[in-house]
């Protein structure tokens, strides 16, 4: 543990280092694949409602958390806090629990599409689907990172 710690591998970077630091460079993806969740998400068709205010809700609450928390990385709001690792860790993890539950619905819903849709529609859900898991799978992954600079710091 100690070599992490001397290196700097246990506290959050601040200012434009946010760019060049692994997991916090999974930020920028974040933004890109949740975008597009949100906006495909918007301008589909789901069959069941529910699922779409869920899928909605989840694209853009991740999208603005993350938004904010690369902002406030960047101007180094954190100030080397270890209360801010630990926030990191608790976002990732509760982000990547939300987007596989709305990955996995959409993917149900989509599977449900039969009459009343064009092809068009069916491929803006399937891309909503891969695009959710794309996204999941970066919060995943930021969150084992998380949780390993959480443990380290």
């Amino acid at each position: 543990m100690a070599p992490a710690a001397a290196s700097g591998g246990s506290s959050l970077p601040s200012g434009f280092s946010v760019f060049t630091t692994f997991p916090d460079l999974l930020f920028i993806f974040e933004f890109i694949f949740g975008g597009l969740v949100w906006i495909l998400i918007a301008s589909s068709l789901v069959p069941i409602p529910l699922v779409q205010g869920w899928v909605m809700f989840v694209s853009v609450f991740c999208f603005m958390a993350t938004t904010a928390l690369l902002v406030l990385y960047i101007i180094g709001a954190h100030g080397g806090e270890n209360s801010w690792v630990t926030l990191d860790a608790a976002y990732h993890c509760i982000a990547a629990l939300f987007y596989l539950s709305a990955s996995v619905l959409e993917a149900l819903a989509t599977i449900g599409m039969q009459e009343g849709y064009t092809y068009k529609q069916y491929h803006e859900n399937i891309s909503a689907v891969v695009f959710s898991y794309v996204a999941t799978l970066l919060y995943v992954v930021h969150a084992v990172f998380s949780l390993i600079r959480w443990k380290s710091s």
